[in-house]
């Protein structure tokens, strides 16, 4: 089936949740308000139904190959990517002294949520290069900018993150990969990494790698890990590409999903290239500073991936809301026709599809409102404000990371039961949704460790001050609720009441415990950032609500309201509801969990 950009939910969301129009009062986004917004989404959206959308079928079945080394990207990606740097949607969110167009994050990642929607495969190489960027432009030198960042900014060149080795996983802690300097001030690399995300394609002409590893003398641990650009092929002065460097891909890894997106080993020093062994790195920052630098390409990572959650739900929506209207199977259980109709009509389909809508519209609510967050945090000419917005986004980026990818593999295992028996065979494509969400909550740290940052960094280490400032925020949004003249409106500000009161009981419980009993806290922490999350969710779907109301009294864009009423009104009914059991398992569950002696397992 065809793929349609979400765009007026997006717009929604911008305008009316993530306050779009504030964003661009500040410094620099004065040309990137509400109209702005709209412009780039439909044009985004032009390009991703039309030139990406199409490979996405194509790309699971046909994937790509390595052979001796060389990976050739799935039919049609170089052509699509060429596309993607020709329209500067490589460059949208990147400072314009390198190349980019300058434009907030909020309007940036709709138009990401588009390209991972329409091809989840597909967008990960751009991501990646936007996490090479960041890192670079936080902690990279004046030269390592110049050199590097307008060809990435252009598409000309990719990036890519090199983390994970054979023996360390999420403790990078292991990683045994060394670095040692030259006399010109260069260091050489070796070792072998794993997982690496379009770690070799054909796509482009030059790859760039940012890769930890370790020097000689540096201490043991996270505190000695260093960070470095390793090109595939290196820069001359003059910017031309010289000779091959010592990084190879040693093979592509078959895979549950995503299979348009390989997935390189890449071994360096092999003396495979033409620089003699070691592949030629060049040192980011400082020495030993490396994993502080790598945070902040994952944290982008983080956000990014909570969005191809989102992503990815949409587009099983879209695909179970079509199949359900066309299937037609069974007669209705309230009598209304003799005849079978589609199964749309049945009340159980109907709770299966508003479960997905109702998921993927809190959880998108919830990024846009932290996209905003991060443009006040990074570009707001308040201090004060500007302090406020970081520690609201630091906050939510865990939220947006698990939520939004628990649920996508929630979602997409919906979308293949709505479909029922011709959802488990490939050829009606729902499947796919399913296999490619099954990494999200894996990749980029996986939920418990969202979970556990959650709990140590985001609420005990500044004693829940902001997890209860956002409790202070829904607490006057009940208010608002409760003193409307709408049944809907007064039912919601009970529910949301009873999730807020939930999660300050949970707050409460971790701050209480989490030094005294640390187990007992940690066997909540997924619990806990499912719950956080749910509400926070809530309290955007709540005030979309408030918005879509009046918005329909006014006469404006019915159907649309009405649906977000309905929307809004099943999350309060059916997804805030699973708070209250979270919140048990949590405060009464923690000591069954590690109850089970390990030698009985």
């Amino acid at each position: 089936m065809s793929f349609r950009a979400p765009v007026k939910d997006q717009l929604f969301c911008m305008k009316e949740l993530a306050g779009i129009d504030q964003v661009a009062t500040i410094p620099g986004f004065e040309d990137a308000g509400y109209e702005t917004a709209q412009a780039v989404l439909e044009e985004s959206a032009k390009f991703n139904e039309g030139v990406v959308a199409p490979l996405n079928w194509s790309g699971d079945q046909d994937h790509g190959s390595w052979d001796n080394g060389v990976v050739r990207a799935s039919k049609g990606f170089k052509e699509a990517y060429a596309a993607l740097a020709e329209g500067g949607w490589q460059g949208l969110g990147q400072p314009l002294e390198y190349g980019g167009q300058g434009l907030p994050k909020i309007i940036g990642a709709a138009c990401v949520e588009q390209t991972m929607a329409a091809n989840l495969s597909f967008s990960l190489c751009s991501i990646l290069t936007g996490g090479a960027i960041e890192a670079l432009l936080t902690a990279g030198s004046d030269e390592l900018k110049t050199r590097y960042i307008p060809n990435m900014v252009s598409g000309k060149w990719t990036g890519t993150m090199n983390l994970t080795e054979p023996q360390a996983g999420s403790d990078l802690a292991l990683v045994r990969s060394k670095a040692v300097k030259q006399d010109d001030g260069t260091y050489r690399i070796s070792g072998q990494k794993i997982f690496i995300t379009y770690g070799e394609h054909d796509m482009v002409e030059n790859i760039v790698h940012l890769v930890l590893a370790r020097t000689p003398d540096a201490p043991e641990g996270v505190k000695g890990i260093s960070l470095f650009v390793v090109p595939k092929f290196m820069v001359n002065a003059d910017g031309s590409l010289g000779q091959r460097n010592d990084v190879y891909c040693a093979s592509i890894e078959e895979k549950l999903g995503i299979k348009a997106s390989p997935t390189a080993v890449l071994v360096y020093g092999d003396d495979k290239g033409e620089v003699g062994p070691g592949a030629i790195g060049y040192l980011v920052g400082e020495e030993n500073r490396g994993l502080e630098y790598m945070f902040i390409m994952m944290n982008a990572a983080r956000y990014d991936v909570g969005l191809q959650g989102i992503a990815v739900s949409e587009r099983a929506y879209q695909h179970a809301v079509a199949y359900a209207k066309d299937r037609v199977q069974s007669r209705p259980v309230d009598g209304s026709a003799k005849e079978s109709v589609a199964i749309i009509h049945h009340p159980d389909v109907q709770r299966m599809l508003m479960t997905m809508r109702a998921l993927i519209e809190g959880a998108r609510a919830m990024a846009l409102v932290g996209a905003a967050a991060y443009d006040n945090a990074h570009h707001n000419p308040n201090a004060e404000e500007a302090k406020k917005a970081q520690a609201f986004y630091e906050f939510l980026v865990p939220l947006i990371k698990g939520f939004s990818t628990e649920n996508s593999v929630e979602v997409t295992s919906l979308g293949v039961q709505v479909h029922g028996g011709m959802g488990f065979i490939e050829e009606t494509g729902a499947a796919q949704y399913y296999r490619d969400s099954r990494i999200l909550p894996i990749y980029e740290g996986t939920t418990a460790i969202q979970a556990n940052d959650l709990v140590g960094r985001k609420t005990a280490r500044d004693g829940g001050a902001v997890a209860k400032a956002i409790a202070a925020q829904i607490a006057d949004l009940e208010g608002q609720l409760a003193g409307r003249d709408s049944a809907a409106g007064k039912k919601l500000a009970t529910q949301l009441k009873a999730a807020r009161e939930s999660f300050l009981q949970v707050v409460d419980f971790v701050l209480a415990n989490v030094k005294s009993k640390p187990n007992a806290v940690f066997a909540g922490s997924v619990p806990y950032l499912m719950l956080t999350a749910n509400l926070v969710s809530g309290w955007q779907m709540a005030r979309s609500l408030i918005i879509a109301e009046d918005k329909l009294a006014a006469g404006e864009d019915a159907d649309f309201m009405k649906a977000k009423i309905a929307t809004a009104r099943f999350y309060g009914d059916h997804i805030l509801a699973r708070v209250a059991s979270l919140r048990d398992t949590i405060l009464h569950g923690g000591e069954s969990v590690t109850a089970m002696p390990l030698e009985a397992f």
